[in-house]
């Protein structure tokens, strides 16, 4: 028997990222000034990110994130529900991936107990941004589902192909870009969730 559930809400077609966060950071009765200044970027910028015109990368929305005590999991934050949660694709929490053309979207719904599952879409050339990142101490594990993308992975660096797989530490400071100049679709699942 199919049960009819319920479409988990999420923020993503209500509300941006930099909406999201202008909203926390105002809750917090914090200013542009001591946010950018803990989180080690301009004011100008931040401000930039807040109304949607500029894109940060996976690096920058963690430095953003701890000056506000949350993690990036938080700027999708949904309503915990018990028992089984849907979320309809549609209603995939989204958010733009550096400069360079990408989105990630979250699939699991939340709040994320115990592993968070995250689908990349890279356009040619894209990646997760300038900068290697880590978070957490998690085990990651990334599924090439199309295209072809390198991981760079502290001083290591990888080729994968669609149907390719490499499990690794969060903690280790990676970068994820697509290299064929074609469009590359990712899977991440992170147990225990670190975002």
């Amino acid at each position: 028997m199919e049960h009819e559930l319920p479409a988990q809400r999420s923020g993503g077609d209500d509300e941006s990222v930099g909406e999201r966060l202008r909203t926390l950071r105002r809750a917090r009765r914090l200013t542009l000034r001591a946010v950018s200044g803990s989180a080690g970027i301009s004011e100008g910028y931040l401000s930039q990110i807040e109304r949607g015109q500029a894109n940060p990368s996976i690096a920058t929305l963690q430095q953003i994130s701890a000056a506000l005590g949350l993690k990036v999991a938080d700027l999708f934050g949904d309503d915990f529900t018990s028992g089984p949660s849907v979320l309809r694709a549609d209603e995939a929490p989204r958010l733009a991936l550096g400069v360079l053309g990408g989105r990630k979207f979250r699939l699991t719904p939340g709040p994320q107990h115990h592993l968070e599952v995250f689908l990349g879409e890279f356009d040619a050339g894209g990646s997760t941004g300038e900068t290697l990142y880590s978070h957490g101490d998690s085990e990651e594990f990334l599924y090439v589902l199309e295209g072809t993308v390198k991981l760079c992975l502290g001083e290591r660096s990888f080729t994968l192909g669609g149907g390719d797989s490499i499990r690794y530490s969060s903690a280790v400071p990676h970068r994820l870009c697509e290299t064929a100049g074609a469009a590359a679709r990712v899977l991440w699942v992170i147990s225990p969730p670190s975002y």
